[in-house]
């Protein structure tokens, strides 16, 4: 049995973090000492390793719900993890794109500044006219 430092250490997890997915049903309850410690199991530790890969790999928490209620069930087709995995491959492939245009822009407004004064600064005309801007700000966020 661990403890929570313990598990947290193993896994490159902070303590706060484990709590957090208790609380949220990611990881089971751990079981207690008398002293009210929290105890964890292996299957605790390739739990929340489980999860922190996948957080790695950028996965959202409720990606990541739906992936271990599906390995809970080993019998049945991966057939919903396999669509899971694929949506994701789909949003890093659109912020990929987003990413090179926003290097893209970044390239362009660099290359037009000329290093004089702050008053003639490329760099901040296009920040202060988004219609000299190539990127679409639709998205918000990358």
């Amino acid at each position: 049995m661990l403890t929570i430092g313990t598990l947290a250490k193993r896994t490159g997890s902070k303590v706060q973090t484990i709590r957090y997915y208790e609380q949220i049903g990611l990881m089971p309850e751990p079981e207690r000492t008398e002293g009210g410690q929290r105890r964890y199991s292996g299957a605790a530790l390739d739990r929340l390793s489980f999860i922190r890969h996948a957080r790695d790999l950028g996965f959202s928490l409720d990606a990541i719900r739906e992936l271990l209620t599906l390995s809970d069930n080993p019998g049945q087709p991966c057939t919903d993890i396999d669509a899971i995995a694929q949506k994701h491959l789909r949003a890093v492939e659109a912020r990929l794109v987003r990413l090179e245009a926003l290097r893209r822009e970044l390239r362009r407004m660099i290359g037009e500044c000329s290093g004089g004064a702050v008053s003639e600064c490329r760099v901040l005309e296009v920040l202060r006219d988004h219609g000299e801007c190539l990127m679409d700000h639709g998205s918000g966020n990358l």
